[in-house]
């Protein structure tokens, strides 16, 4: 066979394999961008559901009135910083850890002027206040009610007598939001509505209790912060109590000394080593707009010498 005709015989029998290779990446092609597009949506979809995730995990540990974390984020963490305290110590239980169980008084009076839902914004804009006066390490929750219980940990007795004449300080002087004029600027409370009352008319009581001297698991440190805030209670609150320190015989001594009961101050005394924040839980859904609009120059002065 001539040479001519070798190449056109060949030319014959490549130009349908060279037709498949073509429609065979063009398929290929197709097949590559489709699959990009559902490994996209797939992402897209992993991110939602991780938002969604996320959103479930917050609201499933706060609460949903004050914005702060709820009864059942702090049984865990409570726990958690206990087991977290005893291994820091070698097992045996000796690292700080104070509890603070803080009740807040006057809301009644609250109640009855601007009703129960203005009440519960005020309630929720204290707690947010409250959550500025401790450290980002630190933990506050709603307890129960008119109820917070602040988490301290490697914390002292001292340290925790700190806090708690901050947070009653910070309780006392707290500006209520004002919806007279339809603005936010705050305004105490008990002026010329409540002629008579002292301050913003609400006061805190709080308990104080420490790991390992008043107890060494959740239950017993809840029991003695308890008994502690009976006591605030029953001194006309506005002031700490810490909780009585048992009997012991004298070859074995309390490790840590009793606290001495708190009186009314002018102002907060003592410092955290970091500034506090608003409460890691609140979502985009708050009723109210971040305290730190609430404020006035006066005020922010003095949460500013108080942290």
């Amino acid at each position: 066979m001539s040479t001519p005709l070798l190449v056109q015989a060949l030319a014959a029998l490549s130009a349908p394999a060279l037709a498949g290779a073509g429609l065979l990446g063009a398929r290929l092609r197709r097949a590559g961008a489709a699959a990009a597009e559902r490994e996209a949506a797939l992402q897209g979809t992993v991110a939602e559901l991780r938002q969604e995730r996320d959103e479930l995990q917050r609201t499933a540990s706060c609460d949903p009135l004050t914005g702060v974390w709820n009864y059942r984020h702090l049984q865990i963490t409570l726990d958690k910083e206990i087991e977290r305290a005893r291994r820091a110590a070698g097992g045996d239980g000796t690292r700080p850890l104070a509890l603070l169980m803080l009740e807040i008084a006057g809301f009644d009076a609250v109640v009855a002027e601007h009703g129960r839902s203005r009440a519960g914004a005020v309630l929720r804009d204290l707690a947010q206040r409250l959550a500025v006066e401790i450290r980002r390490s630190d933990t506050l929750g709603r307890y129960g009610g008119e109820e917070f219980l602040v988490l301290l940990p490697d914390t002292g007795p001292e340290g925790a007598v700190q806090v708690a004449e901050r947070l009653v300080w910070t309780v006392r002087r707290h500006r209520l939001l004002d919806w007279s004029g339809g603005g936010a600027e705050p305004r105490p409370a008990g002026t010329a509505e409540t002629p008579g009352a002292r301050g913003n008319g609400l006061t805190a009581a709080v308990g104080i209790a420490v790991l390992p001297r008043d107890g060494s698991h959740a239950a017993l440190l809840l029991r003695a912060a308890d008994r502690a805030l009976a006591e605030a209670r029953r001194a006309g609150g506005d002031c700490w109590r810490g909780a009585p320190v048992e009997t012991v015989p004298a070859a074995a001594p309390s490790p840590v000394p009793a606290l001495q009961p708190g009186r009314r101050s002018d102002g907060p005394t003592g410092a955290v080593e970091k500034a506090g924040s608003l409460s890691a839980c609140t979502g985009p859904e708050a009723t109210l707009t971040s305290v730190g609009h609430a404020r006035t120059a006066a005020a922010t002065a003095a949460a500013r010498d108080g942290v």
